[in-house]
């Protein structure tokens, strides 16, 4: 009964789908009301494809591929003839003469399916496979049959041969996550398909029959079989003699399986939530987002921000980096290294001096791909390392040319109403000189400071570096001894320590151009330096940086000529340890401790974040 039903409606498919292309025929130039019907009726819009994306490092080179699809789309020119050839011989001989489908095709299919009661015989044409691949289920079904010669009659009205030709190459599908025949060449030989040979070309091309069976990497006696049928085909069409076929035959097939580039997961994590940065900055979300007038309104933009990177991404992207890539292999070695406690972790970041670029990240030890980036993830209270931002560079930078750091500062008990700071193991001191003060870290120096400049005021030197976790909540006296309610991340930190290179500030970044597939630019930052210290603050600061290397709390950090400067940072029982500072190349900041919160005095006492400090700042 099945099989009849079958039958009955292959039959009548026939004289409707003359009927209608008669009609729209006759009618077309009186009447768009049945065009637009069947428009409506047949969406054959261009589905939305998965194209890679590459990272590229600071000299052009990739270190990284992201994708769910592996595809290089090529125009039709691009393909050789020889491949073209080979497809239409062996799928559709006739594909330049028919309208979208082969009566003859399908009848001798029909034929063939009496026989059976599984559809093995398809009879499609070139036309009904790409309808199939882009809008179609491909279960064997009668009447998914007959659905694909409406839809691949409409596609032949819509786009010409040649259109449908380069649709069908570039997205067949080859295994292995790869589409299209330029793909398969460079994920299968690791070459270009205007580079393979003959034999190479029709070896790829057995693949799309049967993906699994014909899967070159694991069935490699199936595809060369196959390739030997085609090239049979060839000659049974007179494409080329016996002789040319069977020397094809001869010539050895090497696959050279494209290794996906995955190097430097933790710079590659970053740059992908940079890029999200960029967009939302440059396309106008973020603003909008700030501006929201409720949370659903918020909620709304940031969906349509999400939307916006998943068409950029799936657009076929490449992205050029200021990655150093031998500073970035070196440093994730030697901080690993240093790290031997179980469980001990660390988050840095590098910035370049002379370009305001990130060139190196540490997101972990032994970090993988969408692990938790201590670089830029990692929330910590920063502790004394706020200081020179928050405390006394605005100290400075508010008081006049009259106030230097020799000046000197009770560093006695306080109390401000109920907040009784205390200094490092309890130690009271008498008058200090604000150079002391911090070369030690002091603490009631430092409040007392703070209170003079004003919580406001103190606060609004902060601005310009965006600290995303910073608050109106963090406004309190506590802030000044780095008290947050959340915290800081090393590269946050980092980017505000590279204010102090000269006095000005321009956010670090690490992406330089995000292009196209055709190598133009979609999106750079066009951000200006702005100063935030004057020169007499910037030197003052500098100052006091180096001057904790030499005699102070920063002594086990090498000590560079002409200049290294630091200000370390340790949270309430030594939970969390920082370090942030710079010499004359590179801007850096370190955070040292474990993800769930413990003391650690030892290790403090080990300085090992010094170690690590010390190691990011050489070239």
């Amino acid at each position: 009964m099945r099989q009849f039903v079958g039958y009955f409606i292959i039959l009548i498919a026939f004289p409707i789908l003359f009927f209608v292309q008669k009609s729209i025929a006759s009618e077309v130039n009186n009447s768009n009301s049945f065009k637009e019907y069947i428009l409506d009726s047949i969406e054959l819009s261009t589905p939305a494809f998965n194209v890679p994306i590459v990272l590229k490092d600071h000299n052009g080179i990739p270190f990284s591929e992201e994708y769910i699809e592996w595809r290089e789309p090529l125009s039709l020119a691009e393909i050789p003839f020889f491949a073209r050839q080979l497809f239409l011989v062996s799928e559709d001989n006739g594909f330049y003469e028919h309208k979208g489908y082969d009566v003859t095709a399908i009848a001798r299919a029909f034929l063939a399916n009496t026989k059976t009661d599984n559809l093995s015989q398809g009879g499609s044409t070139i036309t009904q496979q790409l309808v199939r691949m882009r809008f179609l289920s491909t279960d064997k079904t009668y009447e998914r049959k007959v659905t694909e010669l409406f839809y691949a009659a409409e596609l032949e009205k819509q786009s010409n041969k040649d259109e449908i030709l380069e649709m069908y190459l570039n997205e067949m599908y080859f295994g292995n996550q790869v589409y299209g025949l330029g793909a398969a060449a460079t994920f299968y030989f690791s070459r270009p398909l205007a580079e393979l040979n003959e034999a190479e070309i029709t070896f790829i091309s057995a693949i799309p029959n049967n993906p699994s069976r014909y899967d070159p990497i694991k069935h490699f006696e199936n595809t060369k079989g196959r390739q030997e049928l085609l090239l049979d085909t060839l000659v049974r069409n007179q494409i080329m003699s016996a002789d040319e076929a069977n020397a094809l035959k001869t010539i050895p097939i090497d696959l050279v399986v494209k290794n996906k580039l995955n190097e430097f997961p933790t710079y590659t994590t970053y740059i992908l939530s940079e890029l999200k940065q960029l967009i939302g900055n440059t396309d106008g979300f973020t603003k909008r987002i700030a501006e929201a007038k409720s949370k659903e309104e918020k909620i709304r933009i940031e969906g349509l921000l999400n939307d916006r990177l998943k068409t950029v991404l799936s657009s076929g992207i490449s992205i050029e980096t200021a990655l150093n890539p031998i500073k970035q292999r070196k440093d994730e070695q030697t901080i690993t290294r240093l790290l031997k406690p179980i469980g001990l972790q660390a988050g840095a970041a590098v910035i370049d001096n002379d370009t305001r670029e990130i060139i190196s990240l540490y997101g972990g030890k032994e970090y993988q791909k969408a692990d938790f980036n201590r670089a830029y993830q990692a929330i910590r209270q920063p502790g004394s390392a706020i200081k020179p931002l928050l405390v006394y560079a605005p100290f400075f930078e508010s008081s006049g040319p009259s106030y230097t750091e020799n000046m000197t500062v009770s560093g006695g008990k306080l109390c401000i109403g109920t907040y009784c700071p205390i200094n490092y193991d309890g130690y009271v001191y008498g008058d200090v000189t604000i150079k002391e003060a911090f070369r030690l870290s002091h603490n009631t120096p430092a409040v007392r400071i703070f209170e003079r400049v004003g919580i406001e005021e103190a606060f609004s030197f902060l601005k310009p570096f965006e600290f995303q976790s910073i608050t109106k909540a963090d406004e309190v006296y506590p802030a000044a001894l780095g008290g947050f309610t959340k915290g800081v991340t090393p590269m946050e930190l980092a980017d505000a320590y590279s204010s102090f290179i000269d006095g000005t500030y321009i956010p670090a970044r690490g992406i330089r151009f995000v292009k196209d597939k055709d190598d133009r630019i979609l999106y750079e930052w066009n951000e200006e330096k702005v100063e935030v210290w004057t020169p007499t603050t910037t030197a003052i600061i500098r100052d006091l940086l180096k001057d904790v290397v030499v005699n102070g709390t920063g002594r086990g950090i090498s000590y560079s000529n002409p200049y290294t400067g630091a200000k370390t940072g340790t949270t309430n029982s030594d939970k969390d340890l920082w370090v942030a500072g710079m010499n004359d190349q590179y801007t850096t900041a370190v955070w040292m401790g474990y993800d769930q919160p413990q003391s650690m005095p030892g290790l403090s006492k080990q300085k090992i974040h010094l170690k690590i400090f010390s190691r990011l700042l050489r070239e």
